[in-house]
C-alpha cells in the first residue's frame, strides 16, 4: 500500500523507449512516453528524480496505467499459449511489471477463467501420460508452480495406472526387440525409460518379461 507521498529516487530509460521511475518505497514503474504524454503537466513534474508522487497519482499509474497494461499483456500471453498462474506472473515480471500490477492482471485473468490451474494439470495429464510416468507428470506440474491438491485431482480423474503397460508401449514405440537387442541397446532402452520417471523394478520386469516371451 502507497504512503501519502513518495519520493522518486531514481529516473533513467529502459528498453524499448520506455522511461523507468524508482520510487521509494521499493517499486519501479516503467511507462512509455506516450503514457506519459497523456498525463496532466502537473503529474509529469512529479515524475522526476526526487520529486514526489502523491497517492491519487501513484493509484492512478499502478491501477489505470502500467495496471490496464499489464492485464493486456497477460491476455495476449494466453492468447499465444497455455500457462498455470505461476508461468503467467513469472512472464508478465520478466516484462517489468511490479507485484502490484501483477496480482491486478492474474485477479483480471482469473475472474474470467482464462488461467485455471486444475484445468491445466488435467489437460497436461491426459496429453504426457502415455510418454511419462506418474512420478515424472507430477514434478512436471510442481516446476510449473500448480498445488499439490490441484496435482492430485488431475492425476486422480486422468491417469491411467498401468505403468508397466505404458512401458511396453513406448518399447514398442521405438521398436525395441528384446531377440535382437545387445547389451549396449538394453542399457539405453533402461536409462530412457528411467529418466521419463518410470521406476526402474517397473522397467527391469517389463524388460525381463519381454525377454522370456522371446
Amino acid at each position: 500500500m502507497a504512503d501519502a507521498e513518495i519520493q522518486v529516487t531514481e529516473v533513467r530509460t529502459g528498453s524499448k523507449g520506455r522511461i523507468l521511475f524508482r520510487l521509494a518505497n521499493g517499486v519501479e514503474l516503467a511507462l512509455y512516453r506516450t503514457e506519459l504524454r497523456g498525463l496532466s503537466p502537473a503529474e509529469q513534474a512529479c515524475l522526476k528524480d526526487g520529486g514526489i508522487v502523491p497517492v491519487e497519482l501513484y493509484r492512478k499509474l499502478v491501477d489505470e496505467v502500467v495496471g490496464s497494461r499489464a492485464k493486456k499483456r497477460a491476455m495476449h500471453l494466453l492468447e499465444q499459449m497455455d500457462c498455470t498462474e505461476h508461468q503467467l506472473c513469472e512472464k508478465l515480471r520478466q516484462s517489468g511489471y511490479p507485484e502490484e500490477c501483477v496480482a491486478q492482471a492474474l485477479a483480471y485473468v482469473k475472474g474470467y477463467h482464462y488461467v485455471d490451474d486444475l484445468r491445466y494439470a488435467k489437460c497436461y495429464v491426459r496429453n504426457q501420460q502415455y510418454r511419462k510416468s506418474r512420478g515424472r507428470l507430477q514434478a512436471d506440474l510442481m516446476r510449473r508452480g500448480v498445488s499439490r491438491e490441484n496435482i492430485a485431482a488431475a492425476l486422480a480423474g486422468e491417469y491411467d495406472d498401468d505403468e508397466r503397460e505404458k512401458i511396453r508401449a513406448l518399447m514398442q514405440k521405438r521398436q525395441y526387440d528384446s531377440a535382437v537387442c545387445d547389451e549396449r541397446e538394453q542399457r539405453r532402452m533402461y536409462q530412457y525409460l528411467l529418466r521419463r520417471g518410470y521406476r526402474s523394478s517397473d522397467i527391469l520386469s517389463v524388460m525381463r518379461r519381454a525377454e522370456e516371451v522371446c
